[in-house]
């Protein structure tokens, strides 16, 4: 029996580098937008869609790949993902223009929408029930895992580009930093798309394409034969109710029986991306920067974040099939709210401090033009910005705002610090890896696909939505209103989480959709 959940763990450990790739390949970016921003000349907006524009064509991606996998197989459409993840890679650290980057993106988009739906439904369909949370949460792991190595190799090629190695120099380090940043993503895509030859087909969609035989001999190397042709069994029982059944359509998620579980999917999959991860997430280094700290510091701490969501992301892994998926979704769920609510309360308390510093990096300032304002200090940003505009033209300050503002804002940074990671740690151990287990365990074997795809799609156009706006919610909003926004959502998805939500661990794919489906 040992041997055979390490060859289930294996398999799911293998399939799960599609997360691995989909993290990095999501925030890596976090480290680029600083640079491409002044070299492309960028608007807020279009520096909200260099990094959203991956994650629309992820949500194209999502409406199709589900139905694919259903033809071809998910290990076939998860080949393809990867191919276009390494083509991406490669296109977006040699593109000369930023219609160009922005295309090379929108390609790995459709790699990361195919994985993110497909890898966690093969593992769950690979999974016996005891450990299926932990299996299919190694998705969500590797995920977070990819989301740290992008922080970290970000800071190391920002690190290494200033150093005067002569290695470093001689691959321009310093030069094309962030196109290293990009670029590095090739070495895992070639890496997951021969590795995938090393697993098996999912026996349930064998059994959907009337493989049963097929699907029995990859069973028995999994579990005991017993066990197998018990599973089996229970599959064909489901099987065989549907027998009748017209082929599954989108129509068919309209059908009352499938209200309740297909209310739960959308809710979720709206909660996880509308609380903000993903502005934290592929917006670190420049949150972090906002609260004054330089922009070393800022990529720093960004490593931070990535490890928090790796250590937090493990621990829900290990008590997701003890304490089951509620509690973990509601314990999360009401830190992500307590979080937002203090990083609101930090960037509403903080205060900005005109300083010579405050005008270093503008050259065509002389120190004698704003001696005027310079020991002023300001209660908001507004009144910051009101009050170096006696000095300063508009156009001065509109081209320099960022780094006036950073320049000048004194706030708690360790309450920052510690509001962003307890929200990053709150969201790792919930309904971070929790959704895509709830996902792949609500709706029935013969809808899976399609559904997985739906509620996929809505998450990833909340989340293209979230990203895209982000920096113009900075801009326009300010940072305390649009974290405050964020912990009310959190708040109200709390009160639906304790509500409506079921307890699903330790039971059969089956057994859920008998207790649900009616």
């Amino acid at each position: 029996m040992r041997s055979e959940r390490y060859v289930i763990a294996m398999i799911a450990m293998i399939v799960a580098l599609g997360g691995l790739l989909m993290g990095f390949d999501a925030s890596v970016i976090s480290g680029v937008v600083k640079f491409i921003e002044p070299e492309f000349g960028l608007s807020k907006l279009e520096l909200g869609w260099s990094v959203a524009s991956l994650t629309l064509t992820a949500t194209l991606a999502m409406m199709v790949s589900g139905p694919l996998s259903d033809r071809f197989g998910r290990r076939s459409v998860l080949r393809v993902a990867a191919i276009l993840y390494a083509i991406s890679a490669l296109a977006s650290a040699f593109a000369p223009t930023f219609l160009t980057l922005v295309i090379a993106r929108m390609i790995g988009g459709l790699g990361v929408g195919a994985s993110l739906i497909l890898a966690p439904m093969y593992i769950a369909e690979m999974s016996p029930p005891d450990i299926r949370g932990r299996m299919v949460s190694f998705n969500q792991l590797n995920i977070v895992i990819g989301i740290s190595l992008a922080f970290f190799t970000n800071y190391l090629i920002l690190h290494w580009g200033k150093s005067d190695a002569s290695w470093a120099v001689w691959l321009k380090l310093d030069e094309h930093n962030w196109r290293w940043m990009l670029g590095l993503e090739t070495l895992p895509a070639v890496l997951y798309f021969f590795g995938l030859f090393f697993v098996p087909k999912s026996p349930r969609w064998l059994i959907l394409k009337g493989k049963v035989a097929e699907a029995k001999s990859i069973m028995a190397k999994l579990t005991s034969e017993a066990e197998a042709e018990a599973a089996l069994e229970e599959i064909r029982k489901s099987d065989l109710a549907r027998k009748d059944e017209p082929k599954a359509s989108v129509k068919d998620l309209l059908k009352p029986s499938l209200r309740l579980v297909l209310t739960i999917g959308v809710v979720v999959a709206v909660l996880q991306q509308i609380t903000g991860i993903n502005s934290v997430f592929f917006y670190a280094p420049m949150i972090f920067e906002q609260s004054g700290i330089g922009t070393d510091a800022s990529f720093v701490q960004a490593i931070l974040v990535g490890l928090a969501n790796l250590v937090f992301t493990v621990l829900a892994i290990l008590f997701i099939d003890r304490l089951g998926r509620k509690p973990l979704l509601s314990f999360g769920v009401a830190g992500i709210a307590l979080c937002m609510f203090l990083l609101s309360y930090g960037f509403h308390s903080a205060t900005y401090e005109v300083t010579q510093e405050t005008f270093s990096a503008i050259t065509t300032v002389q120190a004698a033009d704003v001696a005027s304002v310079i020991g002023q200090t300001y209660a908001n940003e507004s009144a910051f910005l009101d009050g170096i505009s006696q000095v300063l033209s508009p156009d001065v300050i509109e081209a320099n705002k960022t780094t006036l503002i950073n320049a000048s804002i004194r706030m708690n940074a360790k309450l920052i610090l510690l509001a962003i990671l307890g929200f990053v740690a709150s969201f790792a151990i919930s309904i971070g890896p929790v959704m895509w287990v709830l996902f792949s365990e609500l709706f029935p074997n013969k809808i899976r696909g399609i559904a997985i795809s739906f509620v996929g799609l809505i998450n990833s156009a909340i989340s293209f939505l979230v990203q895209w706006i982000f920096p113009w919610e900075l801009e326009f909003l300010g940072s305390s209103l649009t974290f405050l926004i964020y912990g009310l959502f959190a708040a109200a998805g709390l009160i639906f989480i304790v509500k409506v939500i079921p307890e699903t661990k330790g039971k059969s794919l089956e057994e859920i959709e008998a207790q649900l489906v009616h």
